[in-house]
């Protein structure tokens, strides 16, 4: 079935600024999040990405309504949100435990936002039929929640969050109780959905490559501060702090020293005595002064698909070439997954290629590197 995307998506304009949540504990006030600040415009798929605890869902349901705002601004096209009820807001809500009401059948939970709306029967009985049609829920109408499979019910509560036609949709870890593989399949819908309405979208998650997946636009979330916002591919490629490094995908990490430096240029060392030329160089974030080795003053990262290894010796590459042995080899479908121990890492080291690399097993010695203008040497925070 085809719906007509809402008018009014393309010029909304939703601003979050300064927003902050404090909560008073027996052990004294804790700082939930701190200092928030984002816009989204129009029909943006916008996905808040943390660890559990980092301040998402907070700043989620501050969004809707359901918790206090210590300080901070919440606006939707210039409407200050914190002067309005969460039934004012006009926002439809997708909660991870489907919160669906036991005792009523698919079209009455489905209807139920209508319900407290007064509408009249004969437009809940229209709107409700062309979401459960949406929702492939066609034939589902008069069965209970105890009736459906995990994907049913949540479907349902989608049904029930766009039944009345929300300005904007939140969804809050929707398929954290789903299994691996109805989680892709749900939320490949999801992203549909929110595409062919024409509506914004605000999706809180832990899992990284679901929001990658899924997001026009990511804001990664740590310790209740935003700490970078962006494209999914600028923050994968791009990461401003060695947090971002290495919660985005996997990272390797090298600690070390600077040789010299121009600019944003570095020629580093590593721990035992490996010269890289030409890494690009920026500052970590602040909070991050733990990540550093006591005789390191920088941190140097490069993605596992970017590296090359080979069986020992030392081939003919450009770039830095490092040992180590390999440790595990795993056949993982698509491509195969090498850990090697290196002693210039600060952990075991990730690298990951199309196909298995000849001479290379598990105990064997290797030879490792990549192209220094694939890393990213983080210095110590100012």
């Amino acid at each position: 079935m085809n719906v007509s995307p809402q008018p009014t998506s393309d010029s909304q304009h939703f601003e979050v600024d300064s927003l902050t949540k404090v909560f008073s504990t027996d052990e004294g006030p804790v700082r939930a999040v701190d200092e928030v600040s984002f816009e989204i415009n129009g029909e943006t798929f916008f996905t808040m990405l943390g660890p559990s605890g980092c301040g998402k869902t907070t700043t989620l349901r501050m969004i809707a309504g359901l918790e206090a705002v210590t300080s901070g601004q919440i606006r939707s096209n210039g409407a200050d949100f914190r002067k309005m009820n969460a039934f004012e807001r006009n926002i439809g809500m997708v909660f991870q435990s489907y919160a669906l009401f036991p005792h009523l059948t698919v079209f009455e939970n489905a209807a139920y936002g209508l319900r407290l709306r007064r509408a009249d029967q004969e437009t809940v009985k229209k709107a409700v039929a062309r979401v459960l049609s949406m929702l492939r829920l066609d034939g589902l109408a008069h069965r209970y929640p105890a009736d459906l499979s995990g994907g049913q019910q949540q479907r349902v509560s989608i049904a029930r969050a766009l039944v009345y036609d929300p300005g904007m949709l939140l969804l809050d870890e929707p398929l954290a109780n789903l299994d691996a593989k109805l989680r892709v399949e749900m939320r490949e819908e999801i992203r549909r959905l929110q595409k062919s309405l024409g509506i914004m979208a605000l999706y809180v998650t832990h899992d990284q490559e679901e929001a990658m997946a899924v997001s026009d636009t990511i804001g990664v979330f740590n310790l209740g501060r935003l700490i970078q916002l962006g494209k999914p591919f600028d923050i994968y490629a791009n990461p401003r702090s060695l947090f971002v490094a290495d919660f985005i995908g996997k990272a390797n990490f090298f600690p070390v020293s600077t040789e010299s430096a121009d600019g944003a240029v570095a020629k580093v060392r590593t721990k035992t005595g490996s010269a890289i030329e030409g890494v690009p160089l920026r500052q970590a974030a602040r909070g991050e002064e733990n990540w550093f080795d006591t005789n390191a003053d920088l941190m140097l990262m490069a993605r596992p698909e970017r590296m090359w290894i080979a069986a020992g010796g030392k081939p003919q590459v450009d770039g830095p070439v490092l040992t180590g042995e390999a440790q595990r080899v795993q056949f993982l479908g698509t491509f195969v997954r090498y850990i090697i121990d290196a002693p210039e890492a600060s952990r075991p080291v990730i690298i990951d290629t199309p196909a298995f690399v000849e001479g290379v097993s598990e105990g064997s010695p290797v030879t490792f590197g990549f192209s220094p203008t694939d890393a990213i040497a983080f210095g110590k925070p100012a």
